[in-house]
């Protein structure tokens, strides 16, 4: 049984806020029961990825009222009842950069989310330059909190937990909701909040996609140059590296990187005492280990990498291709400067996939306008300029 940061059940940090910590199936009952009643809720989590495998949710905190709630997953085996207020669409869960915490909780417990706001991405609506916690915090409500690297590479799964870990992931939600009024605020005054809407309504549909076993391998960094017999060999490492990751509980990365796994297949023969960062791998015991897998992987089928499929242009001259990349390149400039009209980031106006294929058939904006990753609110905005820009090039 883990110990939660001694049994402290509430500690007075220096905004004279409070930090309540649930570690029990009754106090989070207690919780939950209370935040039915609010309107906003603001939700954070804290993982161990960067030390554990698999990685898992070790911390959940939520806040209303100005008071933060530090709920540890690691001693309460059910935490289902969370479903009640995530699912529940009459209060706003706020999140900052929300979609790995969204997917994680997706991931270890299947929770859905509905109603959500994201300060994120409100930020980047509002032309903030920058986009992390700590800056907007600072730039929205004129708070400060430090971010300090050595507290975000903390090992959550870790009890008990100090003080100053408590208060970090305190201050992660601490201040959300506020922000949210601000921000709202200046959304409305642009005209631009239903436009934030819409991105947190496809934010809170995003869900965590498990990697497909037997293919992952071909998703090592540096795989695409290796050869059918080199991607056999890397299927077999790969699955080593996971094996080793698991029964050891570390990261994949820190049993042996991408890089040492490519290098190796690139050629399995050669003195492994010189690959970068290969480390314990290189001698010994290990380094035999390393061998008899290589040897499976020099004795298996050649692999070869699924074919994405092209969508050829039929029917197009090399004239017209010509044409097509002139029209894109003005496109883009459509877009950029329209970015520089409304002092955002272009790329939030309009999709550059969309763009592509606009600059191909310029005709086909309507159809363009179905597609998924077009949004109701550029199609609301600039529909009419983007179907002239497109039609007039």
């Amino acid at each position: 049984m883990y110990t939660f940061f001694n049994l402290i059940t509430q500690k007075t940090i220096k905004s004279n806020q409070a930090i309540n910590t649930i570690n029990s199936k009754e106090a989070l009952s207690k919780l939950i029961s209370d935040a039915l009643s609010k309107k906003y809720l603001s939700i954070d989590i804290e993982g161990n990825g960067f030390f554990r495998y698999p990685e898992r949710v070790c911390l959940i905190q939520v806040s209303f009222d100005d008071q933060a709630h530090i709920i540890d997953p690691l001693e309460i085996d059910d935490l289902m009842e969370l479903s009640k207020i995530f699912d529940n669409s009459e209060i706003i869960k706020i999140f900052h950069a929300g979609d790995f915490d969204i997917r994680s909780l997706h991931r270890d417990y299947s929770f859905n989310f509905k109603n959500v706001f994201d300060t994120s991405i409100g930020a980047a609506f509002l032309g903030s330059e920058k986009l992390g916690l700590d800056a907007i915090l600072n730039e929205y409500v004129n708070i400060e909190i430090k971010k300090e690297k050595k507290l975000q590479r903390s090992d959550w799964t870790i009890r008990p937990l100090p003080d100053e870990s408590i208060e970090y992931a305190a201050d992660d939600v601490l201040y959300l909701n506020n922000t949210r009024k601000v921000m709202e605020n200046k959304l409305l005054a642009l005209s631009r909040l239903d436009w934030v809407k819409e991105e947190c309504v496809r934010l809170s549909k995003v869900k965590f996609q498990p990697k497909n076993e037997t293919t992952a391998f071909f998703d090592v960094k540096g795989s695409i140059d290796l050869n059918p017999r080199g991607l056999a060999v890397l299927k077999c490492l790969y699955e080593f590296r996971e094996d080793e990751a698991i029964g050891k509980d570390r990261p994949p990365f820190k049993i042996m990187s991408d890089s040492v796994l490519v290098e190796i297949s690139k050629d399995p023969h050669q003195n492994f005492s010189n690959i970068s960062g290969i480390g314990y791998w290189s001698n010994g015991t290990n380094l035999r280990r390393l061998k008899e897998v290589i040897e499976k992987g020099l004795s298996l089928d050649p692999q070869y990498r699924p074919q994405k499929s092209k969508q050829r242009i039929k029917g197009m001259t090399n004239k017209e291709r010509e044409k097509s990349n002139i029209r894109l390149k003005q496109l883009k400039e459509w877009r950029k400067d329209l970015g520089q009209e409304l002092k955002l980031d272009p790329s939030l106006l309009w999709p550059t996939s969309s763009l592509a294929r606009l600059s191909r058939f310029p005709e086909s904006f309507e159809e363009e306008f179905e597609q998924p990753e077009v949004r109701n609110w550029q199609i609301k905005e600039f529909g009419d300029s983007i179907s002239q820009n497109a039609l007039n090039l």
